[in-house]
């Protein structure tokens, strides 16, 4: 029997490189076009930005996003080589940007969570296909 290949997305993101935001929405998007229901791939695309924001903004060094498709979840995964663990925080209402991701991942995501590797952590987020 012939095993079908995990669509599967990694890409290394330089240093306080933002530019990488809107190029890992686009390949997101491209890997997406065929799973979940209506506004999956938009969800999706809104958290890997923010994951990807947040490791090029609060690390001194790049990282690597990776999303895996498998046949009942999306698992967006960036690993970066900082060693302090993201916490959601409730931002001051004067603070017109930052310190919401954590908050949409947490309120958006079918599961998330921090994992500590080695060096740094891995941030990551799934959302079911079938939960669309």
């Amino acid at each position: 029997m012939e095993r079908k290949a995990v669509p599967q997305l990694r890409r290394r993101l330089g240093r306080a490189d933002l530019r990488a935001v809107p190029e890992a929405r686009r390949a997101l998007r491209e890997l997406l076009r065929h799973w979940g229901g209506p506004g999956r791939s938009d969800i999706a695309e809104l958290l890997t930005s923010e994951l990807v924001t947040n490791a090029l903004v609060h690390t001194d060094e790049g990282a690597v996003l990776t999303a895996t498709v498998g046949p009942r979840a999306l698992r967006v995964e960036v690993r970066d080589h900082a060693d302090g663990l993201p916490r959601p925080r409730t931002p001051w209402p004067e603070e017109s940007a930052g310190g919401r991701g954590l908050l949409l991942v947490q309120s958006l995501a079918d599961d998330w969570g921090v994992r500590p590797c080695e060096v740094g952590k891995s941030v990551w987020f799934e959302l079911d296909a079938e939960a669309a």
